[in-house]
Protein backbone atom coordinates (compact mmCIF):
# COMPACT_ATOMS: atom_id res chain seq x y z
CA UNK A 1 0.00 0.00 0.00
CA UNK A 2 1.18 3.49 -0.82
CA UNK A 3 2.46 5.55 2.09
CA UNK A 4 2.36 9.08 0.74
CA UNK A 5 -0.43 11.25 -0.61
CA UNK A 6 1.40 11.63 -3.91
CA UNK A 7 1.69 7.85 -4.26
CA UNK A 8 -2.03 7.49 -3.59
CA UNK A 9 -2.74 10.12 -6.22
CA UNK A 10 -0.52 8.32 -8.74
CA UNK A 11 -2.47 5.11 -8.09
CA UNK A 12 -5.75 6.92 -8.77
CA UNK A 13 -4.34 8.45 -11.96
CA UNK A 14 -3.04 5.09 -13.18
CA UNK A 15 -6.39 3.41 -12.55
CA UNK A 16 -8.23 6.14 -14.44
CA UNK A 17 -5.79 6.07 -17.37
CA UNK A 18 -6.00 2.29 -17.54
CA UNK A 19 -9.80 2.49 -17.68
CA UNK A 20 -9.74 5.14 -20.41
CA UNK A 21 -7.11 3.31 -22.48
CA UNK A 22 -9.03 0.05 -22.24
CA UNK A 23 -12.20 1.80 -23.43
CA UNK A 24 -10.39 3.46 -26.35
CA UNK A 25 -8.73 0.21 -27.43
CA UNK A 26 -12.05 -1.61 -27.21
CA UNK A 27 -13.74 1.05 -29.36
CA UNK A 28 -10.96 0.73 -31.95
CA UNK A 29 -11.23 -3.07 -32.01
CA UNK A 30 -15.01 -2.95 -32.45
CA UNK A 31 -14.62 -0.55 -35.36
CA UNK A 32 -12.01 -2.79 -37.02
CA UNK A 33 -14.26 -5.78 -36.45
CA UNK A 34 -17.19 -4.01 -38.12
CA UNK A 35 -15.05 -3.16 -41.15
CA UNK A 36 -13.73 -6.73 -41.40
CA UNK A 37 -17.28 -8.05 -41.18
CA UNK A 38 -18.31 -5.81 -44.08
CA UNK A 39 -15.31 -7.04 -46.07
CA UNK A 40 -16.14 -10.68 -45.31
CA UNK A 41 -19.70 -10.09 -46.53
CA UNK A 42 -18.27 -8.44 -49.67
CA UNK A 43 -20.20 -5.26 -48.91
CA UNK A 44 -17.97 -2.68 -50.59
CA UNK A 45 -20.25 0.31 -49.97
CA UNK A 46 -20.43 -0.28 -46.21
CA UNK A 47 -16.70 -1.02 -46.03
CA UNK A 48 -15.83 2.24 -47.77
CA UNK A 49 -18.19 4.13 -45.46
CA UNK A 50 -16.53 2.60 -42.37
CA UNK A 51 -12.97 3.13 -43.60
CA UNK A 52 -12.42 6.82 -42.61
CA UNK A 53 -13.72 6.39 -39.05
CA UNK A 54 -11.73 3.18 -38.61
CA UNK A 55 -8.51 4.81 -39.81
CA UNK A 56 -9.18 7.79 -37.56
CA UNK A 57 -9.59 5.58 -34.49
CA UNK A 58 -6.45 3.61 -35.36
CA UNK A 59 -4.43 6.82 -35.80
CA UNK A 60 -5.72 8.28 -32.55
CA UNK A 61 -4.93 5.06 -30.67
CA UNK A 62 -1.37 5.28 -31.98
CA UNK A 63 -1.16 8.96 -31.01
CA UNK A 64 -2.38 8.20 -27.49
CA UNK A 65 0.18 5.39 -27.15
CA UNK A 66 -2.40 2.63 -26.87
CA UNK A 67 -0.88 0.85 -29.87
CA UNK A 68 2.47 1.44 -31.53
CA UNK A 69 2.79 3.47 -34.73
CA UNK A 70 3.96 0.49 -36.78
CA UNK A 71 1.05 -1.58 -35.51
CA UNK A 72 -1.33 1.16 -36.61
CA UNK A 73 0.33 1.30 -40.02
CA UNK A 74 0.08 -2.48 -40.36
CA UNK A 75 -3.64 -2.51 -39.47
CA UNK A 76 -4.37 0.28 -41.94
CA UNK A 77 -2.30 -1.30 -44.70
CA UNK A 78 -4.00 -4.69 -44.39
CA UNK A 79 -7.49 -3.21 -44.27
CA UNK A 80 -6.83 -0.93 -47.24
CA UNK A 81 -5.36 -3.82 -49.23
CA UNK A 82 -8.52 -5.87 -48.63
CA UNK A 83 -10.75 -2.98 -49.75
CA UNK A 84 -8.68 -2.53 -52.92
CA UNK A 85 -8.94 -6.26 -53.67
CA UNK A 86 -12.70 -6.18 -53.13
CA UNK A 87 -13.17 -3.13 -55.34
CA UNK A 88 -11.01 -4.69 -58.08
CA UNK A 89 -13.11 -7.86 -57.96
CA UNK A 90 -16.36 -5.88 -58.19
Amino acid sequence: MANTFSALKRIRQTERRTRVNRMRKSRMRHQIRALRRALDNKDLKTAQALLPKTFSLIDRAAKWGIIKRNTAARYKSRLHRRIKALSAAA
